[in-house]
């Protein structure tokens, strides 16, 4: 592998052909693999039906605590069947950040069920008399996605009852030990939005990304152990890692060539920036159904 097309196509591969789309009271609100799909048919009739070529939880469920209750039975059931531990955090079902929640699912349930999955992606950086250093997290061993792999500085999904800003705040206290009025430093850049195929679904996801320049004395120290070491790295060697290797996160690599874009480390010169601009650009578009 090599190139940085190459690292945005582990990001967004996906064929919806082989998923069902999934409603809830009549809205389509995820995508689910049809071989799981056909197994949630046949085990949980009472809860899920087939329509045309979907699979709609029942119209009984016409709230949002009955929904969250059958949605779980459903993600305890598949946690059981497959031997996958479930998260104990819940996440917002919803098509948009504006939307209102009309259920709530376990973090883990999330690809599944191919509903949208949102977080806060930051890409911190420091300036040097040489030029621009970035603070690269490496992965801790028992982490659940992606052990070892590396990471940037701060990077988490958005729970229930929890703002953007909130979400920001607290991950980069437990991730980087950056404290509250730093956090708030950093500024937004927008939405990258992507869907990739996961092993037993479809990972659907929006990230608010943000970028924090930090001064040179602040280090970034982990509190809850899901970073084994933090390291500062000129951007050219960021750059160059992510064109030869596949060592970070797999989303992490499309949002520092976001960031390589936007501040020009990546030119017009380089024979993919044209194909990476449009790439980009339609990640800004979060998907819909």
């Amino acid at each position: 592998m090599h190139g940085f097309l190459d690292q945005i196509a582990r990001c967004t591969k996906h064929d919806l052909h082989t998923f069902m789309p999934f409603f809830i009271n009549g809205t389509q609100l995820g995508w689910i693999k049809r071989p799981l799909a056909e197994l949630i048919l046949k085990n949980m009739a009472e809860d899920f039906s087939r329509e045309n070529d979907g699979i709609i939880l029942s119209p009984k469920y016409d709230n949002y605590e009955k929904c969250t209750e059958a949605l779980a039975r459903a993600a305890t059931w598949i946690s059981n069947h497959y031997n996958v531990q479930l998260r104990h955090e819940m996440y917002d079902i919803r098509n948009s950040w504006n939307d209102k929640s009309l259920a709530k699912i376990d973090r883990a349930a999330v690809p599944w069920f191919g509903t949208l999955g949102f977080g806060v992606h930051v890409n911190g950086y420091v300036r040097k008399p040489d030029g621009i250093y970035m603070w690269i997290g490496e992965r801790a061993a028992n982490r659940q996605v992606e052990p070892g792999k590396l990471d940037i500085i701060i990077g988490g999904g958005i729970p229930v009852g929890i703002s953007v800003e909130e979400n920001l705040i607290k991950e980069a206290w437990e991730e980087a030990g950056l404290k509250a009025d730093i956090a708030r430093q950093a500024t937004a850049h927008g939405t990258l939005s992507y869907l990739v195929e996961h092993q037993l679904g479809l990972r659907n996801d929006t990230l608010f990304i943000y970028d924090l320049e930090l001064p040179p004395e602040v280090i970034p120290q982990n509190t809850d152990g899901e970073v084994a070491a933090f390291h500062l790295m000129p951007i050219d060697k960021v750059a160059q890692i992510i064109q030869t290797t596949e060592r970070f996160k797999f989303n992490c690599n499309t949002v520092v060539i976001d960031f390589l874009l936007r501040h020009g480390f990546i030119t017009p010169e380089n024979k993919e920036y044209n194909e990476l601009s449009r790439i980009i650009g339609n990640m800004r578009k979060p998907y819909s159904f």
